[in-house]
């Protein structure tokens, strides 16, 4: 048994190509490390995943589809390029997916790239699905709406036939496009905006900040949590942990209540930037959707961002809550999103936040905070944990 696993955009990059098949399979060798003798090998347009047990295959594939770059997998089977050999072990896989799954009417597709072979694909598709009729005439061809599809793949090294196109995440690979900081918060959003902003190749660092004793250590092992499922699809990620409780508690005391959460905002957004420009990081990437709290109007953001000299990337801000829950449970992680632990942003929220503020009022209202010594003992107390 071998995998045959397929990469989309890349086939789009020209001259730069070679450059990210080198780090799609970097990420793939990553991805199968915990499996002792598996290989990876880059060939005619393929990767070959070789030299694995069967009792770790599903396990394999479960690693191998969550790598960003990936189109397609299949486990498959490796045999000679000749006819015989072909049909034989099409019959062969036709009758495991009759046992399994019941007879239904099928096609054969055929690529194929060794153009020495001396029949072309819809040749071989015909041959082969001529020898599966002679071998059970109960059999019915649909060539538009199959209930199976038995592959064939002729190939330098050599032919492939399976009955399996398992999708993967898609995207780039990781790496390829820069490195961003991800703001992270316990809840819903702001993973899903990593794992959107990671499917572009852009590898992640992340912050959150905690209150610390206001809110739990079981809201900062959420938090953990949260950015360990993160690194299964990104890869391994620096989580920036900010204590976070003397700044709230300064802007609580000392700035005009309807402004709490843009201050608090804004300062986030701060050491979130002085920390990614130290790291050589190249953006910020927010879970911010338009209108969703009063500190996601275009004003209020307007007024975090000012604060920032990195470009803030925000991919959720189009999408409405549904869509986000949604693309949270496909990637898993909604439901350590929603347990009942409380963050930061939760802490001393204003009863009637403003909605529409004026940056020089902000910042007016900002004047009586130290916010030099603020941020500084801030970054002083931080912890830095290496996930993977």
């Amino acid at each position: 048994m071998i995998i045959l696993v397929r990469y989309g955009e890349i086939h789009l990059k020209g001259q730069n190509r070679p450059f990210f098949e080198r780090l799609l399979l970097n990420s793939l060798r990553d991805a199968v490390s915990g499996f002792e003798g598996v290989t990876v090998e880059r060939g005619d347009g393929r990767y070959y995943v070789e030299n694995f047990s069967d009792r770790d295959l599903e396990d394999i594939i479960n690693a191998l589809k969550k790598v960003f770059g990936v189109h397609s997998i299949s486990p498959a089977r490796e045999i000679s390029k000749d006819l015989d050999s072909i049909a034989e072990e099409a019959i062969l896989q036709m009758d495991e997916y009759i046992l399994e799954h019941g007879r239904k009417t099928f096609k054969v597709e055929t690529k194929r790239s060794d153009k020495r072979f001396p029949m072309n694909s819809n040749e071989i598709s015909r041959e082969i699905g001529g020898k599966l009729l002679d071998h059970d005439p109960e059999l019915k061809v649909d060539i538009h709406d199959p209930g199976m599809r038995v592959f064939i793949e002729i190939r330098d090294k050599a032919a492939y036939v399976y009955t399996k196109v398992i999708m993967g995440q898609g995207g780039m690979p990781t790496g390829s496009s820069g490195k961003a900081m991800l703001l992270v918060s316990g809840g819903i959003d702001s993973p899903v905006a990593g794992y959107m902003i990671a499917k572009r190749g852009v590898r992640l660092s992340a912050v959150h900040y905690y209150s610390y004793p206001y809110t739990s250590e079981r809201a900062r092992d959420k938090v953990i949590d949260l950015t360990r499922i993160l690194c299964s699809y990104a890869g391994p990620i620096d989580l920036y942990l900010v204590h976070f409780t003397d700044i709230q508690m300064a802007i609580y005391e000392k700035c005009p209540h309807q402004h709490l959460t843009l201050i608090m905002r804004r300062f986030m957004m701060r050491i979130a930037d002085i920390l990614a420009r130290k790291h050589k990081l190249q953006a910020l990437i927010t879970g911010e959707s338009v209108g969703q709290v009063a500190s996601q109007t275009i004003e209020s953001l307007m007024c975090t961002d000012a604060v920032a000299d990195l470009p803030v990337f925000r991919p959720l801000i189009g999408m409405d809550k549904s869509e986000i829950i949604e693309r949270a449970e496909s990637i898993g992680t909604f439901e350590t999103s929603i347990l009942p632990y409380e963050d930061c942003c939760t802490v001393f929220v204003p009863k009637h936040p403003t909605t529409k503020p004026d940056i020089q009022k902000i910042e007016e209202s900002e004047k009586v905070l130290d916010a030099e010594a603020l941020i500084r003992d801030a970054l002083e107390k931080t912890e830095v944990l290496h996930l993977s």
